[in-house]
């Protein structure tokens, strides 16, 4: 259904340009974004569904899980596959304004083809909560990108191993490939704003600096509560706190080269948050500073 409305989306959008490369276009629609969209598809059952068992399609309550950690998750995902994409359809001749709507659909689209794949699985199931999350990442891109015609508000991600994940492996990641998306107390999601855009006019203020807010959640062996053992061990039980944290930040994508390769390089990479000084508020109100934070 999604691939029908963007499909029908598409359609309108060809029928109103005439400045549009039509062999870029077959190519980003019909090869590029079908490829992308089967790897990334089977690259997610391999990680997350194989191992699972399925059962009739169902819906299902989880907001109050990960201390909303995972919520976060889904909204820079949309957010990203949103930008990416968009991209990809300005590099086909869209203008900017229908180039973002077609990104923001597309990202919409993968994310909400995740939910399905949770709804058949017998552990999960579709989450309202996860599709509304979805809505967010796609419309914070999408709204930027009509309003200002780039992004002010840029989310970002960082991540560091923990000692969490070798107490629930299974739901917190066997390696470090899975722990990078599973073991939600190694993530913090962040907001990282411009400051020349929205505080410092002057023309000689650096426009690649930006002020960070994140979030994070910690002390989590389980989804809602922790977990007593694992395969008949014991697990210590951890106190679940979550942190809001203040950072300088970089804009990579902001840095101007005449260097191809870099140029590619910012753009890929632009949603890391780099290790930088914070100031952390833990939700007992006690604040503490990190020189490197990540």
């Amino acid at each position: 259904m999604i691939f029908m409305v963007l499909s029908f989306y598409i359609t309108i959008a060809n029928a109103q340009l005439d400045s549009v490369n039509y062999h870029r276009r077959k190519v980003v629609l019909w090869t590029s974004s079908g490829i992308a969209y089967a790897a990334g598809m089977t690259g997610l059952y391999q990680i997350w569904y194989k191992d699972y068992p399925q059962s009739k399609f169902h819906f299902f309550n989880d907001n109050i899980e990960w201390q909303k950690q995972d919520k976060l998750g889904h909204v820079g995902s949309a957010y990203y596959i949103s930008n990416w994409t968009s991209q990809l359809y300005k590099y086909a001749g869209y203008n900017q304004k229908k180039a973002a709507l077609l990104g923001a659909l597309t990202g919409f689209g993968f994310q909400l083809t995740i939910e399905m794949f949770d709804g058949y699985s017998s552990q999960w199931g579709f989450s309202p909560g996860d599709l509304a999350a979805n809505t967010i990442g796609s419309s914070m891109y999408y709204f930027q990108a009509v309003q200002w015609g780039e992004q002010r508000i840029k989310y970002k991600l960082s991540f560091h191993s923990t000692e969490f994940s070798k107490y629930n492996p299974e739901l917190l990641g066997e390696d470090n490939l899975q722990r990078i998306f599973k073991d939600y107390n190694g993530q913090t999601c962040w907001l990282s704003f411009n400051l020349k855009d929205f505080a410092f006019q002057n023309q000689n203020f650096p426009s690649w600096l930006n002020i960070a807010v994140g979030y994070n959640a910690s002390g989590m062996t389980g989804a809602k509560t922790n977990r007593l053992s694992y395969n008949s061990n014991a697990i210590p039980q951890f106190e679940r706190v979550h942190y809001f944290i203040l950072s300088p930040d970089i804009d990579i994508t902001k840095i101007k080269s005449k260097h191809k390769s870099f140029n590619i390089l910012k753009e890929a990479f632009g949603f890391i948050k780099f290790p930088m000084p914070a100031i952390r508020l833990k939700n007992n109100g006690k604040i503490n500073g990190e020189a490197f934070y990540f």
